[in-house]
Order: structure tokens, then C-alpha cells, then sequence
């Protein structure tokens, strides 16, 4: 790393999942908080059709709100390409444009991919910087698809004896168009077990988008098919009568255990049926309460139990772990998220803020985490 030049950080999103808008959001407060004295920023973002390209740094353009939702192309630099550079020491990124653009601008000392969903946060993008021998910030390749693919996500859980919810996988041979009639039928009976309502999402997806839920076998099928044009596999699972609580993670320092914020519950915008993407990102009342009003026996429990998912799934940098806190004192573990959204709204920095490390802080811990790390360590 030259000591002639700040650490220079590429903070890459976007991406070519549904949830590129709020990628592009998270990208937004980060470039907004990061230490600009002691990082440089190169903004790199996928576009939906996949293309890297350099972007503004504006983290004004980059908000979500009511009018158009944010996305690459709006703020892409005309003309102006990334390309990772794959081979054994490359360690760059490949910026091609017009002759004022530094000749040296690829060469970053560390990526922040800020990218949610599948191509992104499902370990592609991970396995591509590790090609390129790039360091880079969260968890690594293995951590990243299981902590992807809710199926997987929820058998290592089991495996590591950790509490969850009932759940039934429809995988394309159960439901696709070729599927024979008795085993949608079995299908259809499984799920039925779970009681009504149930949550019906994509396996591989984020940010409740695909997601709905269910009060009655007759529409369960278009939630199924709804779920579908999202990923393959589908998962349902059975409504949990609780609240929704969030617990923020992040890998210890110097390889030590791994250290839980205070939880936050969420609170529904009262015109929304759950906790849907509007709900989450563009509901005027929703909001998250900090810390969780519940027991600080079971606010504890919920942070350990958020360290243990983490371990779980060999996690790495940070994450976001969910959980239910039942009518009835239980403590379920919803799911774990990677690379959880950085969005003002979002729990993630909302939860290390009240745990004292604001967001500068906490970018700031996040990069120097993977700093630490050798690129060919992982």
C-alpha cells in the first residue's frame, strides 16, 4: 500500500438484483459518513444489465424517497468503465475513460461491496475480488451463499442446535411445469400443516421484495408464483405471533469473538400488512425502537444467539441477524444477512449508533477489519 496516497477504498453497488435500489441507497449514507481525510472513495457501480462503471460520489443522488428510485445509470460518469482485473497478484481494478481520469485510480487497497441480493451478496462478487486478489470488506464466499440461500441458512442453524421457525422449501421439481400433480399436492399439504397465515419469499432474495403473506390456501399459489419470478425456490413459513427484532453484528477485533450491538425491535407502518419493502424503506411511520423494548434477559439472549448465527455460517466483517420475540418468551432466529442495508432507515448502523460507534466508526472498523486480512487468507 503506497504511503504517499490516502487509503483509497472502491465502494461498489448496484448490481443486478431487484434490490439494486437499495444498494444504491446504502452506497449513499456510506459515501455520505466515510472519513474522506483519511479514506479516498472511487464509487464503482454495476448497473442492472451488469456493467461496472465509475459514478458520482454524490450521496444526495443516491437517496431513496418518494419520486424515482436511485440507480446506477442515473449517476454512472459518461463514458468512464470498470473491469476487475482476475490473475494471480493483479489486485486492481481496470478503469477505462478520458485521458483526465488518474491512471492509477484502480489501484484500490480495499473493496466495500455494498451490493444486496443475488450477483452481489450470494458470494459472486466475493469469489471474483478473490480472483482479482483484492481485499475486501464482510463475509467470504462460503458465508455468503449460505447466508443467501434461506434453505441452507436455516439447516446450519439446526446444526448448530439454534432456534428457528417451521418452514417448507418448494424447490422447481415440487412446483415447476413439469412437476407431477402429486407432488404439488404433497406440497400444498405440508404447508397447510404450518397454520394460516404464512409468509411466502423467494429463498434467495432480500429486502421483502417477492414476499407475501398469506391468509388462506386459495392465494397461496400466486404468492408461490409471485415468489417465483424471483428465484426457483421458494420458501414458506409459518407467521410467528411476536415482535420483529434486530441485533447488528460485527467480527471481533484482532480475531477475537464476535460482538453484538444493542437489539432493536421494528415497528410497522400501521398502513402496511407487514413488513413489505415500502414498509421498510418508504413508510412514513415505520421505525425501529432502540433499544428493544423487551426483558434484558431476552435481549441478551438475543446477542448471543445473533454471535452464535454468525459463527454459524463461518460469517465474517458484519451482519444483521433477525430474530422473533414470541407472545410467550421464545426467542427465534429469523434469518442472517451478509451485507445488511446501510440506508438512513436500515437497522444496521441504527443499532451500532446507539451502541456507541456511529457510522463514520463504524466504516471506519468495517475497512480496517478487511485491511487486516491477506487477500489470499479467506
Amino acid at each position: 500500500m503506497s504511503e504517499q496516497r490516502k487509503i483509497r477504498v472502491a465502494v461498489v453497488f448496484g448490481g443486478r438484483s431487484a434490490e439494486h435500489a437499495v444498494s444504491c441507497a446504502s452506497a449513499g449514507l456510506v459515501l455520505g459518513a466515510i472519513d474522506r481525510d483519511r479514506y479516498e472513495v472511487v464509487p464503482v457501480g454495476i448497473a442492472r444489465d451488469g456493467r461496472w462503471v465509475l459514478t458520482s460520489g454524490d450521496p444526495a443522488r443516491l437517496a431513496l424517497g418518494s419520486g424515482e428510485l436511485p440507480s446506477v445509470d442515473a449517476v454512472a460518469t459518461p463514458g468512464v468503465s470498470v473491469t476487475p482485473r482476475t490473475g494471480s497478484g493483479s489486485g486492481a481494478l481496470v478503469i477505462t475513460g478520458p485521458a483526465e481520469i488518474p491512471a492509477g485510480l484502480g489501484d484500490v487497497d480495499v473493496v466495500l461491496p455494498l451490493l444486496h441480493g443475488t450477483y452481489g451478496e450470494d458470494g459472486t462478487i466475493q469469489g471474483l475480488l478473490e480472483m482479482t486478489g483484492i481485499r475486501y470488506a464482510g463475509a467470504g464466499v462460503l458465508a455468503s451463499a449460505a447466508g443467501m440461500d434461506k434453505e441452507y441458512m436455516k439447516l446450519l442453524f439446526t446444526a448448530r442446535g439454534l432456534p428457528i421457525g417451521r418452514y417448507v422449501v418448494v424447490r422447481e421439481r415440487d412446483w415447476g411445469p413439469d412437476a407431477p400433480a402429486a407432488e404439488r399436492k404433497r406440497v400444498l399439504d405440508e404447508i397447510a400443516e404450518l397454520g394460516w397465515p404464512v409468509f411466502v419469499k423467494p429463498a434467495r432474495g432480500g429486502s421483502s421484495i417477492g414476499t407475501s403473506r398469506v391468509t388462506r390456501l386459495d392465494d397461496l399459489e400466486a404468492a408461490i408464483e409471485d415468489a417465483r419470478r424471483y428465484d426457483r425456490k421458494v420458501l414458506v413459513e409459518a407467521a410467528v405471533d411476536g415482535a420483529e427484532v434486530e441485533c447488528a453484528v460485527l467480527e471481533g477485533i484482532d480475531g477475537g469473538a464476535p460482538e453484538a450491538s444493542v437489539p432493536g425491535q421494528i415497528v410497522v407502518d400501521p398502513h402496511s400488512a407487514f413488513y413489505d419493502f415500502e414498509a421498510k424503506y418508504l413508510g412514513a411511520e415505520s421505525r425501529m425502537d432502540i433499544p428493544a423494548p423487551i426483558p434484558a434477559a431476552a435481549a441478551e439472549r438475543i446477542r448471543q444467539l445473533a454471535c452464535a448465527a454468525f459463527d454459524a455460517i463461518s460469517c465474517e466483517g458484519l451482519a444483521r441477524v433477525d430474530f422473533f420475540y414470541t407472545t410467550a418468551g421464545e426467542v427465534l432466529i429469523n434469518e442472517i444477512n451478509t451485507m445488511p442495508g446501510m440506508t438512513p432507515s436500515s437497522g444496521f448502523p441504527l443499532m451500532w449508533a446507539a451502541s456507541g460507534l456511529p457510522m463514520p466508526a463504524l466504516i471506519d472498523r468495517i475497512i480496517q477489519t478487511a485491511l487486516r486480512k491477506s487477500a489470499q487468507a479467506r
